[in-house]
Parts: structure tokens; C-alpha cells; sequence
């Protein structure tokens, strides 16, 4: 990452009320100081690589890193993203456990405690590649909206940043999970979104979305 993309996390980091909550999806050069800038809190990072996550851990045990299986591809992207409009109210809405969830770009196999801890931070790393067999960043995108949206402790807020943000996924994927209306900050390489808790009966993920909110008799 260039300075600029560091400074503008790790201010976030800063701002962050301690135990700061911070998880990551991609283990990079930067990892050692996601960590060290989060010193006070917790720092959780998920990675496609079972070999790199184990490799990590044995040579920084100060690291708690886990490894994904994801079932995408980038080739997907457009199909992937109209399946989930279609279960928007169902297997994909925005207020979920996506531990219990079958949305195809939900991520359901994550150690059990990653669905329970209020995300203050997250960051959207991984997974790599730009081939079209690739998993793409559909999914750590969509689950970092669920995740942010479904908190239930005394912070509703969560800062979501987009690494390559340049890609097509993380461009479509963006609008349509983490929303335009909550990103405060972008360039070609870093977008900065701040999203707020959202009701158990909200079924849109962005406010432009034409879908109705579900009644709460429903």
C-alpha cells in the first residue's frame, strides 16, 4: 500500500475506541502492523491460503489468522451479484448470522467467534488474483456489509475499507453491498465507507435500492 492508503487506516485505527476490533481479509506485507497499530485490540485476519495463514501463525504467534475455502469465481461476478438481489430477503438480506446462512456469497465457514464480535474496522485485502478463475472479492465485500450491519453492541458504526479499488469487483460489489451513500472517502486504490447498524427487518442494503422494508409484523 502506498502512505497515503496507510495513513488514511491507521487514523481510523487511532480514532478507534480501545479494544478496538479490527478484521482483515488478506495476509500482506502490511499484516505485522495492522497488528502493532492494534496493539490494544483485537486483530483477526482471513486468508485463501491455508499454508500462508498456518505459516504466519508459527512464525508470529502474536498473529490470529484463518484460512478461507472460497467457492467464487470472478468470472461470476455479474450472476453472483443478481442471485443475491433476487434472496435479498431471504438467504442474502443485510441483517443476518451468516454462520446459518446459505447465500452463496455469504461467508458461512469462518471460526464461530468471527460472527459474534462487533467488527469496528474492517479491511477488504483478499483474496488475490485478477484471472477469472479467481474467487474475486465478492464475497469478503458482502460479508463485511452483513457483518457491519448486523452489530449489536453500543457502537452502530463500522469503517469498511476497499483495498484495489480500481477492480471492476470491488467497484460493483461496493455499490451494491457497502452503498455509494456511505463512502466517504476514495481514490483509484482505497474506498472508505462508514456504515451504521441496521434493523432485523431492513431487507435493502442501500437506500436507493427500490425493494420495500418489510413490515414488522412480517
Amino acid at each position: 500500500m502506498a502512505y497515503s492508503e496507510l495513513k488514511q487506516i491507521s487514523d481510523v485505527l487511532r480514532k478507534c475506541s480501545s479494544p478496538c476490533n479490527f478484521l482483515v481479509f488478506g495476509l500482506t506485507q502490511e499484516t505485522l502492523l495492522w497488528k502493532a497499530l492494534n496493539h490494544n485490540g483485537r486483530t483477526v485476519f482471513i486468508d485463501e491460503n491455508r499454508y500462508y495463514a498456518a505459516y504466519m501463525e508459527e512464525k508470529h504467534p502474536e498473529i490470529d489468522a484463518y484460512d478461507v475455502q472460497y467457492t467464487t469465481k470472478l468470472r461470476d461476478l455479474h450472476e453472483l451479484v443478481a442471485s443475491t438481489q433476487k434472496q435479498i430477503r431471504n438467504e442474502c438480506r443485510p441483517v443476518q448470522n451468516l454462520l446459518f446462512s446459505e447465500c452463496k456469497l455469504g461467508l458461512n465457514d469462518l471460526p464461530n467467534h468471527v460472527y459474534e464480535v462487533d467488527w469496528d474496522i474492517i479491511l477488504v485485502d483478499g483474496p488475490r488474483g485478477e484471472w477469472p478463475d479467481a474467487p474475486g472479492r465478492m464475497s469478503p465485500i458482502f460479508t463485511s456489509g452483513v457483518l457491519a450491519r448486523s452489530k449489536k453492541g453500543v457502537n452502530a458504526k463500522t469503517h469498511v475499507f476497499v483495498h484495489d479499488f480500481y477492480g471492476e469487483v470491488e467497484r460493483v460489489c461496493g455499490d451494491e453491498f457497502l452503498c455509494k451513500e456511505n463512502l466517504v472517502e476514495s481514490s483509484d486504490t482505497l474506498g472508505h465507507y462508514v456504515l451504521e447498524r441496521m434493523d432485523a427487518n431492513s431487507f435493502q442494503f442501500c437506500q436507493n435500492n427500490t425493494l420495500p422494508k418489510a413490515n414488522s409484523s412480517s
